[in-house]
């Protein structure tokens, strides 16, 4: 094994849509908050649910408009808007 970073992987999927596998670092505190997102998605579809599962719904849900369906003159204001942090929750839900 080495130590050189390895390029992320990305599928074409059939829906249209794609998959991308990818390694992120996250403080503990983020890996608990999805883990709880996890189990209120598991609550409401009544099985249970990946935090790959609750990462992919945290991100659906707070997208904007599609980007990419821009014509290509146009930039986005700002594109790190499109990414929120997790809600900071206290108690259990």
């Amino acid at each position: 094994m080495t130590n050189a970073p390895q390029v992320p992987v990305m599928h074409a999927l059939p829906d249209g849509e794609a998959e991308l596998s990818l390694v992120v670092r996250l403080p503990w505190e983020d890996v608990a908050r999805l883990g709880q997102e996890a189990g209120r998605l598991a609550s409401q579809m009544q099985r249970p649910v990946t935090l790959d599962e609750a990462v992919s719904y945290r991100l659906r849900s707070t997208r904007p408009t599609a980007t990419h369906a821009k014509p290509s003159g146009e930039q986005p204001a700002a594109v790190s808007s499109a990414v929120t942090s997790l809600p900071r929750i206290s108690g259990t839900a």
